[in-house]
């Protein structure tokens, strides 16, 4: 409504001076009082004193006028006196409020909202006749109030509701209108839609009642005046459903206020136990638990997030469980995270399951076949949602021929469907992300199935066998001795063999990790998996493993491994989130200097942290972090609630392997030692580390990245121009010789080991089989590798300038 002062009435000199007259006396006497009191520093408030009982017995009059003259001058630290000077029985007039808001308009405008405390207390007390000319200065001064977060939240809640007060005073509104404010664009929308059925006899309460809960849990009694309320208003429970869904198609943030509101709204909700509003509290969760990409540690509604997470987990049925199971791996706000694993926890102690067991019971099929397909008519067209890959598309077909993008006719007469077809692919593709998390977090764990759970819950679960059945698995029959294979389907269900397609014994089943296997095993698998072709989804056969050191054994509590390396920190926060660790942002700000990334391993049961710090940008005006410094990886048990620090020495080997294989990800990929536009910078302070690193000892990744390039090279066209050797490949191109260091990447030229700078547009490999694709940098490598065997045929002129050879003098 634009600014709230320009839209106050002319207060006149006449009222004035009526109002400024025996201020100055006021003044004296009631600052006299307070500065006497003051040394009783100890008390809370100083109408705690004995002394203020003085006060309390002052005419009506003299206590306005001492109240009028404190709010001209200063109220700060004076915690209380204004209501106690401002009871019910002083006579305030218009005049006095207009001049209140005019002494806050001379001071430039609102503070820290204190000096709106005695405007906010006269205003409700007022006719509507002489609220009615002020009703617009005082709706731009509660918008102002909204979008103000410099004022706490408790002083700008008290404030707007009182002036709120008065505003539906003076308008006859029945929905008070510090309800669905317009502090955010859901308060006008649901108005707007809403309309009637907001103002209903016993609404108004009823809102008003579920937005005064001031906690994520209930008590008993709110809870009683709650239940009388929903049997009291008309349609009442029908508008907590409308809202609610009103809500969960908002999809963005909504004020504090709303969100409080809202959590009272699920809390109303959560007394109907029918399945469709277990339904809707699920949407409910999901929706205030979302947030926005560029910022995903901030929940859309975080206040109703905590509470609704508990309410659901409460719920019968799969749909609390496939909610809150789908939160858990989403989800990068800590308080609300942390609630989710609370929540699946206890849900599934009901159920006697583990956390891990809810989290895999929990994933949705969304109506998919085994095979990864649902089928549906669509007027003449078959419309097929199918799993490909790892990605989920939508196709169409007629009479059996399949078609290219979606028909016309469909786009035109069959638009629900399409658009309901469309989110479900939406839908598959959110479920196959977490699910690839999820299921690689099982390698953290000592996790063992049944034969039959194991082929139902993983291999003919159409989102989870994505995944699943290119693993290695191992079986035994007595716990003991195990025996790797992979699934393999046959007419009596699915069963698994080994390297020569020999089927195993049916016994109990668990996830095969090269840290379980001694190294011929690890190498005959992964020559096989490379004969065979296979693709694995992530790193089995050619995983890296961490072993524990004897300097990390010492230092006990922490290791060093990958401490001191410099990395690029916006890429790297970024993969730390990826990888599903959370951790506080780095910046110029008060605790910003330094932060612990944190990740659950071990189905729950463990916790890494990894810290790092930002490296202070030496120009100043310069307010982005560009680079951080690693530090310390350390290790705590779950114990309860709490998290205790443990030993290195008691973190279970799978665990320590598979945190420490996270960090040296961290580590490779976003170290500025794999940038390959670095090495020229002159005097640049990261030089030193740069050089040493770009040619460093390779880390468990690289070697492992080495064997596999052992595997691939020989099957290459360039195979006789390549040597492999302890940290390089070696390429002998038909200009001159090159080694490309399997960590980093960079290449330097022999024989002066002059450093070759390419940055590769994109990274191609042919048609060459690669048995994973989470290795960026092994495509690099080879990228490179085809590129400089060919060097004669290099046209980049930026290249070719630096395969001159060096001139001298």
């Amino acid at each position: 409504m634009g600014d709230w002062t320009a839209l106050l009435p002319h207060l006149s000199d006449a009222d004035r001076r009526q109002v400024e007259t025996g201020l100055a006396e006021a003044d004296e006497r009631i600052r006299t009082l307070l500065r006497a009191a003051s040394a009783n520093y100890w008390v809370s408030s100083v109408t705690n004193l004995p002394e203020w009982a003085t006060v309390r017995a002052w005419p009506a009059e003299e206590r306005r006028r001492a109240a009028l003259a404190l709010h001209r001058g200063s109220t700060s630290g004076m915690s209380g006196v204004l209501p106690n000077l401002a009871t019910e029985d002083v006579p305030f007039t218009r005049a006095d409020l207009l001049w209140c808001l005019d002494v806050v308009a001379r001071r430039g405008g609102v503070d820290d909202g204190t000096d709106l405390e005695l405007p906010a207390l006269i205003a409700p007390r007022l006719t509507a006749a002489e609220l009615a000319d002020l009703v617009p200065a005082l709706s731009a001064l509660s918008s102002e109030l909204l979008d103000d977060y410099f004022i706490a939240a408790a002083t700008r809640r008290r404030t707007v509701t009182l002036l709120g007060q008065a505003i539906d005073r003076a308008t006859g509104s029945r929905l008070p209108a510090w309800l669905l404010h317009d502090g955010d664009s859901f308060g006008p929308t649901v108005r707007a839609d809403l309309g009637a059925d907001l103002v209903a006899p016993g609404v108004p309460e009823l809102l008003e009642h579920c937005a005064a809960l001031d906690k994520p849990a209930a008590t008993a009694k709110w809870l009683r005046r709650l239940d009388e309320l929903l049997v009291a208003a008309h349609g009442g429970r029908q508008v907590v459903r409308q809202l609610l869904d009103a809500f969960t198609a908002h999809g963005r943030s909504v004020h504090d206020d709303t969100d409080r509101l809202l959590r009272g709204l699920v809390w109303a909700l959560s007394r109907e136990r029918d399945e469709r509003a277990t339904e809707l509290l699920a949407r409910a969760t999901a929706g205030a638990a979302a947030a926005p990409r560029q910022a995903a540690g901030f929940p859309y509604a975080p206040r109703t997030a905590i509470a609704a997470v508990r309410l659901l987990a409460d719920r019968d049925g799969d749909v609390p469980l496939r909610t809150l199971a789908r939160l858990a791996v989403t989800v990068r706000n800590k308080a609300v995270r942390s609630r989710v694993q609370t929540a699946l926890t206890q849900l599934g102690a009901r159920r006697g399951w583990s956390l891990s067991e809810v989290m895999e019971l929990a994933v949705d099929d969304h109506g998919l076949g085994p095979d990864g397909r649902l089928r549906r008519a669509v007027g003449p067209y078959e419309a097929t949602v199918e799993i490909v890959g790892e990605r989920a598309r939508l196709v169409f077909a007629r009479d059996g021929a399949s078609l290219k993008g979606v028909p016309a006719q469909v786009k035109q007469s069959h638009e629900d469907d399409l658009a309901e077809l469309r989110s479900l692919v939406k839908r598959v593709g959110a479920t196959l992300v977490s699910e690839r998390q999820r299921v690689e977090g099982l390698l953290s764990e000592e996790r063992v199935w049944s034969y039959p759970d194991w082929s139902s819950r993983l291999l003919d679960h159409p989102v989870t066998a994505t995944y699943a059945r290119s693993l290695l698995w191992e079986t035994s029959t007595d716990g003991q001795r195990w025996t790797a294979g992979l699934p393999r389907r046959n007419r009596d269900g699915w069963t698994m063999v080994d390297r020569d397609g020999h089927a195993l014994g049916h016994g109990s089943v668990r996830l095969w990790h090269p840290a379980r296997a001694d190294t011929a095993e690890v190498l005959a698998w992964r020559a096989h998996l490379v004969d065979a072709g296979l693709t694995q989804p992530f790193k089995q056969a050619f995983r890296e493993v961490y072993l524990r050191t004897p300097a990390e054994e010492k230092t006990e509590t922490y290791s060093n491994r990958f401490a001191a390396h410099i990395l690029r920190y916006r890429q790297a926060n970024a993969l730390m989130r990826a990888r599903g660790w959370q951790a506080g942002y780095l910046g110029t700000w008060d605790g910003g200097y330094d932060s612990e990334a944190t990740k659950v391993f071990g189905g729950g049961a463990w916790q890494a942290s990894f810290h790092h710090a930002l490296v202070n940008d030496p120009e100043e005006r310069r307010h982005d972090v560009e680079y951080c410094s690693t530090d310390q990886v350390r290790f705590a048990r779950h114990d309860g609630k709490t998290w205790q620090p443990a030993q290195i020495i008691d973190v279970p080997p799978l665990v320590f392997t598979e945190a420490m294989r996270d960090v040296d990800l961290f580590v490779g990929v976003t170290s500025i030692a794999t940038d390959p536009q670095w090495a020229d910078r002159g005097e640049d302070r990261f030089s030193a580390y740069w050089h040493r690193t770009a040619v460093a000892e390779l880390t468990p990744s690289a070697q492992v990245r080495g064997d596999a390039l052992a595997r691939l090279l020989p099957r290459m066209a360039i195979a006789d121009r390549v040597d492999l050797a302890e940290r390089y490949l070696r390429v002998r191109g038909n200009l001159r010789a090159y080694r490309i260091h399997l960590g980093s990447g960079n290449i330097m030229m022999e024989p002066d080991d002059r450093y070759l700078c390419i940055v590769a547009a994109r990274q191609q490999t042919g048609r060459l089989h690669l048995p994973f694709d989470d290795d960026a940098m092994l495509a690099t490598i080879l990228s490179k590798a085809i590129m400089l065997a060919a060097d004669d045929r290099i046209t980049d002129p930026t290249v070719l300038s630096q395969l001159r050879p060096a001139q001298v003098g």
